[in-house]
């Protein structure tokens, strides 16, 4: 008789990148249908949360794409914030 373990498999490099799919999808809706600025930075910025690479990698260790990309996303998010709440009222 002998025992096999197994261990669950991480799943969470598929869940974080449907989430933040869903997060960028909402703040698009938005910021086109509903013409939001705000809440379409709000939803931009958490859709960060979910890290769309593996999340297990550490910052220095990432591809360099990958860090263009995410820091894309902060200063997108970030400008969309200022221009929401400083200028656009």
């Amino acid at each position: 008789m002998t025992s096999e373990k197994t261990t669950p498999k991480d799943i969470s490099t598929t869940v974080n990148r449907w989430a933040y799919a869903a997060f960028v999808l909402l703040s698009l809706y938005f910021l086109l249908v509903s013409k939001d600025l705000v809440s379409a930075a709000s939803n931009l910025g958490i859709a960060l949360i979910f890290d769309p690479f593996n999340p297990a990698v550490k910052w220095t260790n990432r591809k360099s794409w990958q860090k263009g990309w995410l820091l894309l996303h902060v200063l997108l998010t970030l400008g969309m914030l200022l221009y929401g709440l400083l200028i656009k009222r």
